[in-house]
């Protein structure tokens, strides 16, 4: 109770602002997935009903799997331009001046903001988590299928590419899992201080103790070009079964909760994970965006108050907020390549316009 009373000196203030942050954040993000929802069914309508069999019925097929994404898009989006109405309603009539000659410091002022954005980006998070991947996933499956069949969810592939060491290992199918894993079709290119010796082409390969057990064997020597045949084969490599049981993963069908475990089996398989774990943070500091708005965007209403550029001070702060969400795609996009710890791709742009935003406030009006 102590800490709610520093936090909020008058909770009537509190109730107030925060009902006006969240009326304008439901009524922008309604708007914009209305409008661009829109525009969406123009260009995909004639795609959807061309498919033999869909109806007008399918169309709302498609709108109930393609609003979802746009909710997750633009929701943060709807946040900032709610934060700059908000605060630029309350600097114009001067409210603002209200609460501070009431003896409200700028950090009180936007301390309910800043909570309702928390609320905001915890529905976020399930929105997306719950409702999004599954929608992503089966929309992706319908759309590669030409809308020609019912939605169902994107299967998952097994991997057959798979490396150890310098070796590259490539198999058309996989099944069984551990020592009873069976390969078809497979093609090993073995490779030595980064030179190609031989090509092995197997019709099966079952493992053993320190690498596999080929079946009719080809064999194709790079330096002579010739071609040998063998019934069976001992091929030694660091390539073991796991890696071939474990799944490729898109972490914009899964789950956050379900991407960690898989995660985990990349991981172990000796597979790189950078990207994946760069997408699982991002799944959690994406959303929690929504809490910088009204830190980036009080430039609205505090600082300069007498210069009546109040016009200005909202461009200013949408320029605040469109800068950190290119901030952050660049930073996932280097994560993607390797080029940062995903730690740093996830969770840097967050951090580093948290510091701006409260140097801005406190330059400006602390």
């Amino acid at each position: 109770m102590k800490l709610l009373s520093i936090l909020f000196p008058s909770r009537t203030i509190a109730w107030y602002t925060a009902r006006m942050f969240l009326v304008r954040v439901a009524a922008f993000i309604i708007g914009l997935t209305v409008i661009l929802q829109s525009l969406d069914l123009l260009s995909e309508s004639g795609k959807v009903l061309a498919a033999a069999g869909n109806t007008e019925s399918d169309l709302w097929v498609y709108v109930s799997l393609r609003a979802p994404q746009i909710v997750q898009l633009f929701l943060p989006f709807s946040v900032l331009l709610a934060t700059l109405v908000t605060l630029a309603t309350l600097n114009q009539n001067s409210e603002v001046v209200i609460f501070k000659g009431a003896g409200l410091s700028a950090h009180h002022i936007l301390a309910p903001l800043m909570v309702a954005a928390l609320g905001v980006a915890a529905a976020n998070f399930l929105w997306n988590e719950r409702i999004g991947t599954s929608a992503s996933a089966t929309l992706k499956a319908w759309q590669e299928q030409e809308y020609r069949k019912s939605p169902t969810a994107a299967p998952k592939s097994t991997q057959s590419w798979v490396r150890g060491g310098d070796d590259l290992f490539h198999a058309d199918a996989v099944a069984g899992r551990g020592d009873g894993t069976r390969l078809t079709g497979v093609t090993i290119y073995d490779r030595r201080d980064n030179g190609l010796v031989q090509v092995v082409m197997a019709a099966s390969a079952t493992p053993i103790s320190g690498g596999w057990r080929l079946r009719d064997v080809r064999l194709f020597d790079v330096a002579s070009g010739g071609l040998e045949s063998r019934a069976s084969l001992e091929f030694a490599t660091e390539v073991v079964p796991r890696q071939f049981n474990t799944t490729s993963i898109n972490p914009n069908f899964i789950a956050l909760w379900d991407l960690w475990p898989q995660i985990g089996e990349q991981r172990a398989a000796g597979k790189p994970t950078d990207v994946l774990e760069a997408a699982a943070w991002h799944k959690i500091s994406g959303p929690l965006s929504a809490v910088l708005m009204p830190l980036l965007g009080a430039v609205a209403a505090f600082g300069l108050a007498r210069s009546g550029k109040l016009f200005v001070r909202a461009v200013i702060g949408m320029a605040l907020g469109f800068a950190f969400f290119v901030a952050d795609n660049f930073m996932l996009a280097m994560g993607n390549f390797g080029t940062v710890p995903p730690l740093m791709a996830a969770w840097a742009p967050f951090l580093l316009f948290l510091l701006i935003g409260e140097a801005v406030l406190i330059r400006t009006e602390e």
